[in-house]
């Protein structure tokens, strides 16, 4: 075991990092499908889709055409999908299965992520100790704060809720939706290129090589079987001191 900083092999980083995002689309995945269930989304999925055959047939019209398809369309085509469009969001039924689907699924892309990460980045960590992920343990990386001591539950809690799913997941998934949308503008592809920039700018300017989350939560990713972790800072600095008294007892005059 070795005291001094024994930083992560960036390659093991990478793969376990492409390992626990895996796991982590595919359980998403499945609480998504979960939550679609309890909440009935193909229900009002169904709804809107019935709305939208109802008056395409009624006015003749395809909603779901390309822009290029759009642009072919005759002024005559034009105006009657615009009538369609004016009729559809006069349907009140309509309105509202359109305004539950983004309720639902804003709700259920946010849980389904936030389960995902407190399961993979927070209680498996808690379970195997030293902040290890299944695709840490593979590879044998660990965490630790950066003054050598072992990461706490309340520093995990962080790096895993605030760093990794609300700033390096949820707002990048919820501007690509309001991108989807059409609901937002420059401004989402400038916010998401600010956040990729920040995240290089402290991977290459930080001592440790860290990203967001463990700027945040003061935490450095390790070679898990050459890192001494202390358990408690008092026992670093005994060790120290220790260490200290040895190299002085042994030193030639």
């Amino acid at each position: 075991m070795i005291y001094d900083l024994q930083k992560a092999n960036m390659w093991k980083r990478i793969s376990a990092f492409l390992f626990d995002g895996i796991l982590l689309g595919i359980l998403a995945v499945l609480f998504a499908w979960l939550l679609s269930m309890i909440l009935r989304y193909d229900n009002w999925n169904n709804k809107l889709n019935d709305a939208y055959a109802r008056y395409g047939e009624e006015y003749g019209v395809a909603f779901d055409i390309s822009l290029s398809e759009y642009e072919a369309l005759s002024p005559e085509e034009v105006e009657k999908l615009n009538a369609a469009y004016q009729a559809i969001g006069q349907d009140p039924e309509a309105v509202r299965a359109y305004n539950v689907l983004i309720q639902l699924t804003l709700l259920i892309t946010s849980f389904s992520l936030l389960a995902s990460c407190l399961c993979l980045e927070f209680f498996i960590p808690m379970r195997l100790g030293s902040g290890r992920t299944l695709g840490k343990k593979i590879f044998g990386l660990g965490l630790m704060r950066t003054e050598g001591v072992k990461i706490s539950n309340v520093s995990l809690f962080i790096r895993t809720i605030l760093g990794k799913y609300a700033i390096e997941i949820m707002i990048p998934v919820l501007i690509v939706l309001m991108l989807y949308w059409g609901t937002i503008g420059i401004v989402g592809p400038i916010v998401l290129g600010l956040i990729l920039i920040v995240q290089l700018v402290v991977m290459i300017t930080t001592r440790t090589n860290s990203l967001i989350h463990d700027l945040l939560a003061d935490t450095v990713v390790i070679d898990y079987a050459s890192q001494m972790i202390f358990d408690s800072r008092e026992e670093m600095i005994a060790f120290k001191e220790k260490a200290h008294r040895e190299a002085v007892a042994h030193q030639t005059y």
